[in-house]
């Protein structure tokens, strides 16, 4: 028994040192459209949009330099609560986020938190909540970076 517990303890170990649980796609479109779009997105599907993080712009105002970078934070409150009510402690990872950036190539990528780091990181009973986390910020980005067609 002690041999499979052994086993059991290094694919777990193995597994977890693979999964990277931040996702980055590409956007066919500039960093401002991008953002402006994920937040269209988001406000149809009912979330609310609270705040825009203008990275690149910070960092200009104490005269450094930084790529273009902006983090849209937006959640919905009924499923954050509900999280909530399992394990305060997910306050910490909520609202969620997508940050939208140029890349050092000149590439503008969208990145953000695959669902299953607050579970893996909180005591939640949820898996059906982290997999609609997990499809909506999916479809969400995949929109928010379409190439427009002419």
């Amino acid at each position: 028994m002690e041999i499979v517990k052994k086993i059991a303890l290094i694919i777990v170990t193995t597994l977890s040192l693979m999964a990277n649980d931040i996702i980055i796609k590409n956007s066919c479109t500039d960093v401002t459209t991008t953002v402006q779009n994920i937040k269209k997105i988001v406000k149809k599907k009912g979330l609310s949009v609270f705040a825009t993080i203008n990275h690149s712009g910070n960092a200009k105002m104490v005269n450094m330099k930084l790529n273009e970078s902006k983090m849209v934070i937006f959640g919905n409150a009924k499923l954050g609560t509900a999280l909530m009510q399992q394990d305060m402690t997910v306050g910490l990872d909520l609202p969620l986020r997508i940050l939208v950036y140029t890349d050092t190539d000149g590439h503008v990528k969208m990145a953000y938190r695959d669902g299953s780091w607050l579970a893996s990181k909180h005591i939640l009973n949820a898996s059906k909540k982290v997999a609609k986390i997990n499809k909506a910020m999916d479809i969400f980005t995949t929109k928010a970076g379409q190439c427009k067609k002419d």
